[in-house]
């Protein structure tokens, strides 16, 4: 993910290509404010993302509906190697420890900080997908 951000510019970081529901910032601050939770949820890591990341990149928010600054990519990508150096702190072993009480989400239900962080890799992947496709519309 970090590695593809370098190629986009400020500028891509804000069009909504045709098709989309969102922008690439959008999707960006989307995975670094779920990334967080999922980490707080899983892992009891404290939040490392300002408060007012939820009213931006929360479920359901969209960039036409924002009535604050955005961070910037530079920002972003800085909050996303941060949540990458946390990450490559975690153990095999936190994998398996029971949640403080199941999350449920829709028809899901993870009982481990392995389930929810596997979620939260394959809810990654999505947004990385849709941001590469983004890409490829923008040309």
């Amino acid at each position: 993910m970090i590695g593809q951000l370098q190629g986009v510019s400020e500028d891509q970081f804000d069009i909504q290509a045709k098709g989309f529901n969102n922008t690439i910032r959008w999707n960006v601050g989307h995975m670094v404010y779920w990334m967080d939770k999922y980490s707080t949820l899983s892992f009891g890591l404290p939040s490392a993302i300002p408060p007012h990341y939820e009213s931006l990149f929360g479920s359901g928010t969209k960039p036409s509906e924002w009535t604050i600054t955005p961070p910037s990519k530079e920002e972003l990508t800085e909050l996303l190697m941060a949540q990458l150096s946390r990450l490559s702190e975690l153990t095999p072993e936190m994998l398996d420890m029971k949640l403080q009480s199941p999350y449920i989400m829709g028809p899901f239900q993870f009982i481990t900080s392995g389930e929810l962080f596997n979620f939260a890799l394959m809810h990654e992947a999505i947004h990385l997908g849709i941001i590469s496709s983004q890409l490829k519309a923008m040309q």
